[in-house]
């Protein structure tokens, strides 16, 4: 079993985290269909769902990636954050009722981008280590 930084362990729990969350949204709007269709205005439990599914997939691929030590695990996780940050705060702003906490969000929006910055220096190292370790051989 590999040992990861402690940083790494922690965005692999911040993933795995996420992951479940959307698990559990997509599961809510599949099973509660009716009932959101029939008492919410905006999105719809298909919007739900398929935002859900697609973000359980993506997060199993980045745990897999970082998990193995896939070199381009670093490009998907900046991509993923950027991508979810732009889908949350899209579907904040469209779609939800204004929030009193939008400074809090903010903030913690922030605050774990430069965490997924710093860990992808640590992934970025792991992955060059692991390469000199086992050099290819022609």
């Amino acid at each position: 079993m590999s040992k990861h930084l402690f940083r790494v362990t922690l965005l692999l729990w911040l993933v795995l985290t996420l992951t479940a969350w959307n698990a559990l949204r997509l599961w809510t709007a599949l099973t509660w269909r009716n009932v959101l269709n029939e008492f919410s205005t905006q999105p719809t439990s298909t919007v739900i769902a398929v935002s859900g599914a697609f973000w359980v997939i993506i997060g199993i691929i980045l745990l897999w990636s970082i998990w193995q030590k896939k070199v381009w695990a670093v490009k998907l996780l900046l991509g993923a954050s950027a991508g979810y940050t732009v889908w949350y705060w899209s579907e904040r702003l469209i779609w939800q009722n204004p929030h009193p906490n939008w400074l809090f969000a903010v903030i913690v929006n922030l605050v774990l981008i430069i965490f997924i910055l710093f860990a992808t220096k640590s992934l970025t190292r792991e992955a060059h280590e692991r390469n000199i370790e086992n050099p290819k051989v022609d």
